[in-house]
């Protein structure tokens, strides 16, 4: 069996322009079976259509799939099982979960690396070494992931780094 594939449709905006893009992901189901799991079944229900990449670090990461185009944080599923010892490292281009200072609360917040982040790979069951669950890759649309990351930032209430223009993912679909 092949691995499952989901292509993220978003929309990059920029003052008065709108670029639509595709982000080709696909999924380790192998490493990462919980964490697959997870992240399909919030793209199989619509979850991630219409919420935002609300979280842009141009020489880290860009981080999406929790907040609505208000910033308002949408309600998830139960937090999966971290499985960042699954060997599968935060390289450029890797999707990883996102979660709190509890290394088991990734719900359906995500990240895609955007350059080699070594030092969010697991490296012992404890606080500081848990690390972040890598569960697939970009497989196209690199280019619009580097787009992403080079958008303007500013702080919207509490939160920093979140484009000043929406990001949208309009639709995730299985493929």
């Amino acid at each position: 069996m092949s691995n499952p594939q989901v292509e993220l449709h978003v929309t990059i905006n920029v003052a008065e322009t709108a670029t639509p893009g595709v982000i080709t992901l696909e999924l380790d189901a192998q490493n990462a079976p919980k964490t697959t799991e997870n992240f399909l079944n919030y793209v199989n229900k619509g979850f991630y259509d219409g919420t935002i990449f609300h979280r842009v670090i141009k020489n880290f990461m860009i981080q999406g799939g929790g907040f609505t185009t208000d910033m308002k944080q949408k309600e998830t599923d139960a937090p999966i099982e971290n499985e960042a010892k699954n060997g599968l490292k935060n390289d450029k281009y890797t999707i990883a979960m996102a979660r709190t200072n509890d290394p088991h609360s990734a719900t359906a917040q995500f990240f895609i690396n955007v350059v080699d982040n070594g030092f969010l790979n697991h490296t012992a069951p404890t606080g500081q070494g848990w690390g972040y669950a890598v569960f697939g890759k970009v497989v196209k649309g690199e280019d619009v992931v580097d787009a992403i990351k080079k958008v303007r930032t500013t702080r919207k209430g509490f939160h920093d780094d979140v484009p000043f223009d929406a990001v949208v993912i309009d639709k995730a679909v299985a493929l």
